[in-house]
């Protein structure tokens, strides 16, 4: 079979390398995918929101199938458009993919629903949220109402920090149109927990939980990023705790979006707060998360291929989804200046030993080396039948990897490990 994923990052790099696990997959591309992973898939110079490309790819090539990623491609609809010539698609179809495409939708629907969430407000003018922002609690969360590439989230902890972060959205068009709408939530206290789940829009099959390191430093201090490092699993998503988001959180998103007449089917990514009145959703997305892709798939024991048609032929329940007892830590290195300005065109070195271990999201080809080529250059994995194991073979395989003006934190899994010694 013909396989295409849409997207270039890390997360793809993860989705191809357990994709080329099935044997029945004849070609494999990535469109637009990057030179760093050009030895996994044949990569396509066309944009993932080139969704016109992509079609015309998809019917000159033959494709039989194609994995959508990302959150663009998903909420401008690709997955429609390739439906529409007849490609079975993984991913939710435009309609659904609003559940992350818009947080007042998402808001509103768990309001709707009675899904736990921190309690909202939402604003269109700007000298309303000022005026709110001046007058409610502080720490108050303010988020860009469309996508942001993960950095529309700001956690105000002083009031000026609030209207810069409104100034910012509606007054400097920050975020473009993502920001002329806002939502300003509850600040919510306790342990973060991603889980990311299967679903065919009837059943749902949970991945193993992931917790997620956004902030820029260690101490999870610094600016928001998509992503700087995760660990999988999550010592606070407990069996009990999993049993409660599945009652109150998980399938009641499956079965509101269905009385909504959007059936979502593909990726959803929950990203919870264990509070102190139980877990409450903070964000979803409609799509693999990144960079807990990079830790939860190599958990995977069962054929990712298999259960990706699964989701899309309805019939999710009759497979088996099982993944390995072991944990697993991703680290990522990261261009300094990151995410702010930082140069590129470094070359990059991997050593082929470790190749298996780095799924990368930023690099070009140059004269024939591979240079930087983004802000997250790369994610060092490793699995392990511990926590601790994980995390010490992953940063072990970091200091191997070399590129000039290289960072990552250094406290990735650090709180996973203090969350162990508390459950």
């Amino acid at each position: 079979m013909k396989v295409m994923v849409i997207g270039g990052g890390g997360r793809e790099h993860a989705v191809i390398r357990k994709l080329r696990e099935n044997p029945d997959i004849t070609e494999l591309y990535a469109l637009p995918g990057n030179a760093g992973m050009a030895g996994d898939a044949v990569c396509v110079p066309i944009g993932a929101k080139d969704i016109a490309s992509i079609v015309s790819f998809a019917e000159d090539n033959a494709i039989d199938y194609a994995v959508v990623t990302p959150d663009d491609p998903l909420v401008l609809g690709c997955v429609d458009a390739l439906e529409e010539i007849g490609v079975p698609c993984f991913g939710p179809r435009s309609e659904a993919a609003k559940i992350e495409g818009s947080k007042v939708f998402a808001k509103d629907l768990m309001k709707k629903y009675g899904i736990p969430t921190a309690r909202y407000e939402v604003f269109t003018e700007l000298e309303a949220a000022l005026a709110y922002v001046r007058s409610c609690p502080i720490p108050i969360v303010v988020k860009a109402d469309g996508l942001a590439l993960g950095k529309g989230v700001v956690v105000a902890r002083s009031r000026e920090e609030a209207e810069d972060a409104v100034r910012e959205s509606m007054e400097n068009h920050k975020f473009g149109k993502s920001g002329e709408r806002l939502v300003i939530e509850e600040f919510l206290e306790g342990p973060e927990v991603s889980v990311l789940a299967f679903t065919d829009g009837k059943t749902l099959v949970p991945m193993v939980s992931s917790m997620d390191h956004k902030c820029a430093w260690d101490g999870d201090k610094g600016p928001n990023t998509g992503g700087m490092g995760t660990v999988a699993p999550n010592p606070w998503y407990t069996p009990a705790v999993a049993a409660r988001c599945m009652e109150e959180i998980f399938l009641p998103t499956v079965q509101a979006m269905n009385a909504e007449g959007r059936p979502f089917k593909g990726c959803l990514y929950f990203g919870l707060m264990l509070t102190k009145d139980g877990p409450k959703v903070i964000e979803y997305n409609c799509r693999f998360g990144d960079p807990e892709t990079q830790v939860v798939l190599p958990l995977l024991e069962s054929d990712l291929f298999t259960v990706m048609r699964a989701c899309t032929e309805g019939r999710l329940g009759e497979v088996e989804v099982k993944f390995k007892d072991d944990a697993a830590c991703c680290v990522i290195l990261a261009s300094r200046g990151y995410p702010g300005s930082y140069e590129k065109g470094f070359p990059l070195e991997i050593p082929d030993k470790l190749r298996q271990q780095v799924y990368v999201a930023g690099a070009a080809l140059r004269d024939g080396q591979l240079v930087t080529n983004g802000g997250r250059v790369l994610g060092c994995t490793a699995v392990a039948e511990t926590l601790p194991e994980a995390i010490e073979a992953a940063y072990a395989v970091a200091e191997q990897v070399k590129f000039e003006n290289a960072f990552c934190r250094r406290d990735i899994g650090r709180r996973a490990l203090q969350a162990l010694a508390e459950v």
